[in-house]
Parts: structure tokens; sequence; C-alpha cells
């Protein structure tokens, strides 16, 4: 018999992270096998076990990664109010049910990872892990190095100063009179690098994230998924222990 600790099959199940999900027992809102449980240290089946939060059946999942090439005009989230097209529907060939690692904004595009494995995601959106997502921005204006080197350093938002970035020049068109720049941060504030170029007057026209850590859209097109291979998904828990035990 497989017998995991009930938080860690929560959390494996997409529900919560793994101390949301102790957050969860101890108020009492799950139940195993009809039986609401209040102890953390409580192991379970998960297989066999029936196990319900706030009276809903989840169930010990496999778990699952991917990466999608989002587009413009898709949101980042499971379910919208105002009835836009979700990343939900792009990943519906999925069995699982699988949740955004961070997000990209509606009109942003680009790299996003997938996943209903809880504790990675919570690990990797973990400010103290220093993962690094790569952007490509088309800004209106050409910016001087000065500006750019504000990028570089940090420049303060409306909440709070942001985190060095790494910043290089692309290409600049003075007839056209913007340019593009490459941008990668570790941050995921709201609306970050837009924030940012606006901060130095330069709005972005355009942007796309092209990189998650190590994770490119090569071979994808707009729309599009694929799985992680074993290989990645390896590396992924790695980055994210590695940052941790350098905390």
């Amino acid at each position: 018999m497989n017998v995991e600790r009930l938080q860690k099959v929560i959390s494996q199940a997409g529900i919560a992270s793994r101390r949301e999900a102790e957050t969860l027992i101890t108020a009492g809102r799950v139940s195993v096998n009809g039986k609401v449980a209040t102890e953390l240290g409580v192991k379970i089946d998960p297989v066999k076990d029936r196990v319900r939060v706030d009276g809903k059946l989840i169930r010990g999942e496999k778990l699952v990664y991917l990466l999608l090439f989002k587009p413009k005009g898709v949101v980042s989230t499971l379910s919208d109010p105002e009835g836009r097209e979700t990343v939900a529907g792009l990943t519906d060939g999925v069995p699982q049910r699988v949740y955004p690692v961070g997000r990209l904004d509606y009109n942003t595009e680009g790299a996003l990872l997938l996943t209903n494995d809880g504790n990675l995601t919570h690990a990797l959106l973990h400010p103290s892990r220093h993962v690094l997502k790569t952007y490509i921005a088309r800004l209106k204006g050409i910016p001087g190095e000065d500006a750019l080197d504000k990028l570089r350093v940090g420049i303060r938002l409306d909440d709070g100063i942001t985190a060095p970035a790494e910043v290089y020049l692309l290409e600049a068109d003075r007839e056209k009179g913007d340019c593009r720049i490459e941008i990668s941060i570790h941050e995921g504030r709201n609306r970050q690098i837009r924030r940012m170029c606006e901060a130095i007057g330069h709005p972005v026209k355009q942007l796309k994230r092209i990189r998650f850590a190590f994770l490119t859209l090569d071979g994808l097109k707009r729309g599009q998924y694929r799985l992680l291979t074993e290989a990645e998904v390896k590396r992924l828990k790695l980055l994210a222990s590695e940052a941790a035990a350098n905390e």
C-alpha cells in the first residue's frame, strides 16, 4: 500500500499548496472516508481513500507538467467571469486539471508553465527562488543606456523597488520610433515589465515571454502546448530545491 500525508495528497491534486492544505485540514474542511480529518500527521492511501475538500471529492491524480505558448487575448486562469478565452480551453486535451504557474497578462503572449503539482508551483513562485523569466518587449521610443541602466539596477514602482533586471537592446528602429529589448526578471509582480518600462518613459507596445527558467518556445506555435520530458521535470525540481537550500 502506498500511503502519503493528507496535505501532500491535497497539494498533488492541485487544490492548494501543501501549507495551504494544512490550513484547510486544521480548519476542519477536509474529510477522509466521510470523517473530518483535523490532524496534520494522518497518512492515507491516495488510490483507495476518498478525500473531500469542502465536500468536493478529490482524486490522487497523475502529476503532469506542460508548457503552453499562450496567445495574446487569452486569460491565464481556468475561468473568466467576462467570458474571455482561458488557458483551460487550450489545454482541454489534458485529462488532469492543471493550473498556471504564475500568470501572463491578457495582452502578453509566450511561455506559460502549467501543472497539477502544487508543491512545485509554490516552490517556483516563491520570491526567494529567483527563477528567471525572459521577455522580448517592443517599446515606444528608443531608451538610452541611462534609462536601461535604471531597469538593470532596480526602479521604484508603486509597490516598491524592483530587483535588478538583465536588459539588452536588440534593435532600434528610428523610422518607426520604437525598439526591441530583451529583459529577464525573477520577480512576478502584476504587469511588472509593462510598469517598469512605463516608469522610464517607454511604454510596451508588444510583449512576449520567450523563456521560463530553461524552458523555451522552440517547436510550439501559438495556442499549442507540449508535455515536459522527465528530464525537464527533474531539472525544474532541482532548480527549486537548490534555491531553497540557499535561502
